[in-house]
């Protein structure tokens, strides 16, 4: 259950409120690429203006090296957000000391400030006392709304919430509260879809999920560990060998509930234009790699998919950068959306792979946030909620 305070439980009249926004989106010569994120954030941001509050907005972008780099720069965002808002948004050319300072106190209700970028400064990373008091020195209220980084103790997340009365945003109690139910209390049979790369960035959320879930459907890079620790050849395929123990517990562990791919489209190298064929699970030959599901699995996953009652997707089911080894994403992705289920993607690839597949539209809740996505549903909790009021 969301037992913290919203924004709809403080006061903010006349107030200046400090925001915190996931405005990490991907820029390209001045130009914003994705603007989910920010579109995200609107419903928080109009709703405190509506109420007479001068908001300051703050957010990280990029991974400058704790210090200014201009191609990191909040700027365009702060433009682009006063597009999107019919208003004047301005800029401040640090997130605190004097400048922040200066243009935090010449607010009116109703107006908003974008403040440069978090992690031009070492403190924000290290969760620094005396950058989150900085920060905090700039408004009477703080509202996190930044989901997608909640997962991470820093000083514009975490720390600052120790010196200013401190609320969830809309967003962030949106995606807590789906992906809370959706573990906690999903709407039976329960079916998670993990893909991606890698099986040891997703260790703790199969076990979690294989004591949650009824199914949980294996794809991506991950299924290949899997398939190596069942004693496969896999070719030149991306393997772990690090966590092929581990593989092999989990799929002890999963029992019948852990589905695996049955068959796999490989390809005699990695790219696009790659010679391929698809082949039943068995060795993969040398010199060939596994990089998308096969027919054979997108009909038996999409099966256990039509049944379910709720859904949470997190990873793709192969190399779905290049079109000729998407298709078995873009299946499970419609599988999902024609699916009557409560359906939650977790961010990242799967967020990616669903807009471009155009079924958006949908879904019930597609999450902001790759990686705090994965510590809820890995059952961590996250230190940026954790901070905030309780109800």
């Amino acid at each position: 259950m969301f037992n913290k305070k919203s924004v709809k439980d403080i006061d903010v009249k006349g107030k200046r409120v400090l925001v915190r926004v996931d405005f990490n989106v991907p820029i390209k010569e001045g130009k914003i690429k994705d603007d989910t994120r920010i579109r995200a954030a609107l419903p928080t941001i109009q709703y405190l203006i509506d109420q007479g509050a001068a908001v300051i907005l703050c957010s990280h972008l990029g991974r400058p090296k704790d210090q200014p780099e201009p191609e990191f720069s909040m700027k365009p965002v702060a433009e682009y957000l006063g597009k999107l808002l019919g208003k004047p948004v301005a800029f401040a050319e640090d997130c605190i000391g004097p400048v922040a300072e200066k243009a935090a106190a010449a607010l009116k209700p109703g107006d908003v400030l974008v403040l440069e970028n978090t992690r031009f400064h070492a403190g924000e990373s290290k969760n620094d006392p005396e950058m989150a008091k900085q920060l905090a020195s700039l408004a009477q209220v703080y509202v996190n709304d930044a989901f997608g980084s909640a997962h991470r103790a820093h000083a514009s997340t975490e720390g600052v919430a120790k010196f200013l009365p401190a609320v969830a945003g809309f967003l962030l109690e949106k995606e807590i509260k789906y992906l809370d139910q959706a573990v906690e209390d999903p709407k039976r049979p329960f079916v998670a879809i993990l893909g991606g790369a890698k099986v040891s960035d997703k260790i703790g959320v199969i076990k979690n999920l294989l004591s949650k879930a009824d199914t949980v459907l294996i794809g991506g890079g991950m299924a290949n560990t899997f398939f190596k620790a069942q004693g496969y050849p896999v070719g030149d395929s991306l393997v772990e060998d690090e966590v092929l123990d581990t593989a092999r517990e989990l799929v002890k562990l999963g029992g019948s509930k852990l589905r695996l791919p049955v068959d796999m489209v490989i390809a005699d190298k990695f790219d696009d234009g790659a010679a391929s064929k698809v082949i039943g699970v068995g060795p993969v030959p040398n010199g060939w790699r596994i990089l998308d599901i096969g027919p054979e699995t997108v009909a038996s996953f999409s099966k256990v998919i039509s049944e379910a009652g709720t859904v949470v997707w997190n990873g793709p089911m192969g190399v779905f950068e290049m079109p000729n080894f998407a298709k078995g994403t873009f299946a499970i992705a419609k599988a999902v959306a024609d699916s009557k289920a409560i359906s939650v993607i977790g961010g990242g690839d799967s967020a990616a792979a669903i807009a471009q597949s155009g079924l958006a539209d949908k879904i019930s809740h597609i999450s902001t946030g790759g990686g705090a996505s994965l510590e809820m549903l890995e059952g961590i909790p996250l230190p940026g909620l954790a901070a905030l009021l309780d109800k």
